[in-house]
Parts: C-alpha cells; sequence; structure tokens
C-alpha cells in the first residue's frame, strides 16, 4: 500500500513543480516589462493667462531725413563746418559756397538803392515846395502835376531797386547753407573745393535724431495691431521699448501687407540701418499652454506625447503659438486638462512603454 501511495504522489509532485516554476517565470516577465519602460514626468494642458504678442522683423529708420542741398550751379565749396554723426542747431551754417562774385552784385545793387533813394527824396522835396507855390499861384498846374509825376516816379525806382537789392541778398544767402532743423547729420556726400549743382544732395540730415521702427505685417496681424501697443526690440544685450505711432490704413494690392511705424527712445543704442526682431505687445487673452519641453520637433512639425491607459506613449500633432516664460501656446491639438509627457519626451517613439514617475523622482534618477 506505502508502494502504491508514493506512485500516485510522485505526478502531483511534479505537476506542482511545474506550476511553480511557470508562476516565477511570468513573474520575471513583469518585472523585466517594468524594468525596460522609460521612466517619464507629465503635466496637464492648462489654461492660463497671457500677453497677446505679434513677432516680426524690421528696419530701424530715421522719422524724418532730410536730404539738403544748394540752389546755385557752378558754385565752388569754400567751407566744409559739419561731418557725419554732428549734432547741428537750426540755422547753423553747415557749408559755404565762393561768394566773391555775389558779394559784388550785392555792393551795387545796395548802391543803386541808396541812389534811387536819394532820387526819391529829392523829387519829394521838389514837390513839396512846387505845392506851396501852387497855392500863391507862382507856378501853373501843371507845372506840379510834373513835379508829382516826377515824385511817383522816383518812389517806383526805389522800389525796384529795393527789390534787387533782396535779390541779391537772397542770391548772397543761398551761398551758405544752413541746418532748416535741429538734428545729426547722417551722411556727407561733398568735399571742399567740389563745385556743386542746384539740387544736389550734398548732406543729409536726421531731423532732432529721432528714430522709428517699421515693420511689415500681414493682414491677420494687422488686424490686432492698433496705435499705442507697445514694442519690445531686444539689442546690444537690452530690451528697447517703443510704442506704435500710426498703422498703415491698408494693405499692399500684392505682397498682402501693411505697414506699422513705432517710435524708439532718443538717445538709444540703435542706429539707422539697424534690422532687429521686434514682440508687438497686442493685449491680454486666455491661452491653452504647456510646458515648452514638451514639444517635440520632427519631419518639420511640432509633436507631444500623451500616456494611454496600457502605459503606451502616443503622439500626438500639435499647432503651436507664441512662447513665454518656459510654456507654448497650443493652438491646435489638445485639450485643456490633457497630461502630455514633459521629461523624457525628446527619447519617446509610437507604442513606447513608459512608467509615469513624479516629476522630482525623474530628476533624481538621472
Amino acid at each position: 500500500m506505502r508502494v502504491h501511495l508514493l506512485r500516485w504522489s510522485f505526478p502531483v509532485l511534479i505537476v506542482l513543480l511545474v506550476s511553480a516554476c511557470g508562476g516565477s517565470d511570468k513573474s520575471s516577465g513583469d518585472a523585466a516589462a517594468e524594468t525596460s519602460a522609460l521612466a517619464v514626468s507629465v503635466a496637464p494642458a492648462q489654461t492660463q493667462q497671457m500677453a497677446r504678442t505679434v513677432l516680426v522683423s524690421g528696419p530701424v529708420s530715421a522719422f524724418e531725413e532730410m536730404q539738403l542741398g544748394v540752389e546755385l550751379s557752378g558754385q565752388r565749396v569754400t567751407a566744409l563746418k559739419v561731418d557725419v554723426g554732428e549734432w547741428v542747431k537750426q540755422g547753423q551754417v553747415l557749408l559755404e559756397l565762393d561768394h566773391r562774385t555775389l558779394d559784388s552784385e550785392l555792393a551795387q545793387a545796395d548802391a543803386s538803392l541808396r541812389q534811387a533813394q536819394t532820387a526819391q527824396e529829392l523829387a519829394g522835396l521838389n514837390y513839396e515846395r512846387g505845392a506851396k507855390l501852387a497855392t500863391e499861384k507862382l507856378i501853373s498846374a501843371s507845372s506840379l502835376d510834373e513835379l508829382r509825376a516826377t515824385r511817383t516816379d522816383a518812389e517806383a525806382q526805389t522800389a525796384t531797386a529795393r527789390a534787387r537789392r533782396d535779390a541779391a541778398k537772397l542770391q548772397r544767402d543761398f551761398a551758405e547753407l544752413r541746418a532748416p532743423a535741429d538734428g545729426v547729420i547722417s551722411k556727407r556726400l561733398v568735399q571742399p573745393g567740389q563745385v556743386v549743382s542746384a539740387g544736389s544732395e550734398l548732406l543729409r540730415l536726421i531731423r532732432d535724431n529721432r528714430l522709428e521702427w517699421r515693420a511689415e505685417l500681414s493682414e491677420a496681424q494687422l488686424a490686432g495691431v492698433a496705435v499705442g501697443n507697445t514694442v519690445t526690440l531686444p539689442y546690444a544685450g537690452q530690451d528697447i521699448l517703443g510704442r506704435i505711432r500710426a498703422v498703415s490704413p491698408g494693405v499692399d494690392s500684392q505682397t498682402r501687407t501693411g505697414t506699422i511705424y513705432a517710435d524708439l527712445p532718443t538717445p538709444g543704442p540703435l542706429k539707422p540701418g539697424v534690422y532687429v526682431e521686434g514682440r508687438i505687445v497686442t493685449g491680454d487673452g486666455q491661452a491653452l499652454t504647456i510646458p515648452s519641453a514638451a514639444i517635440v520637433q520632427r519631419d518639420g512639425h511640432s509633436y507631444v506625447f500623451t500616456v494611454s491607459d496600457k502605459q503606451q506613449a502616443q503622439r500626438k500633432r500639435v499647432r503651436t503659438g507664441q512662447v513665454a516664460q518656459g510654456r507654448t501656446e497650443i493652438v491646435d491639438g489638445l485639450k485643456a486638462g490633457e497630461q502630455v509627457v514633459v521629461d523624457g519626451a525628446g527619447f519617446l517613439g509610437e507604442g513606447d512603454r513608459v512608467r509615469v514617475v513624479a516629476a522630482t523622482a525623474k530628476a533624481g534618477a538621472r
């Protein structure tokens, strides 16, 4: 009977041993899968207040740049009194032309005026004497008329001589180029001794050294911009603040863009011709945002990873907006509250197994 009992106990023992070994293999497989899963941290997509901005590039230009020249032709420059970068005051002499001939003509005009004034004075005295004699019937009425006509002619001659003197003086003044306003000389196109012609540009003046930033905006961008909006221009390690002074009332029919003009502080580090990127603040609004580290760029598109119920990574394509303080706006592709992978997102692929841990634990695992 003992032999019979041992005969039945041996197969049972084998079955139990096999079962035990199978359970051990399954447990070890689960542990291995758990170990191979990538540890990641997640964060929810949240709606928050965000400043609405437009990012665009444009050149710094002079608010008003005057092209200065002379009104005389064939005259030689005898003195150039300014150079590029110098501050000048309104009325200051910038350059002089050879004015010796003009001085002579002005002196002749002055002499002719004095001669005419003398003749006018004499004609006036003669008329006064004639008028007294006429009251005493000592001269005829026709003689008095002649004296009156002589006086009138002398007055006209004086007026003509004065006009000629004024014209000669004006020509003499044209020999000096004066600053039409306060400002800074931005360009010089003339040298001493050069013979110049009327209307040719000799100097360029930035009025009041006032600068502005100009940028071309698309139709959609232009619709959200208004006069008074703030502009931030990062340059030379600092942020320069400007304010929009004017907005183009329409858009170009070919480029479909319009221009904005922003006043800049004076003086400042920016110079005319510098091309800088500016951020136009158009107001505040609600935006759906996620940590910028969760955005993965692949194949020229933006993606995020979410975690399924089976602890697998799922890739979603999103459309991003502006970035502020380490968070990126999601325009399309996510809903508020959805959890996205932050730490470890760049190492994931579609369907990869993941293990969600706290952000601090993920940092410590590194």
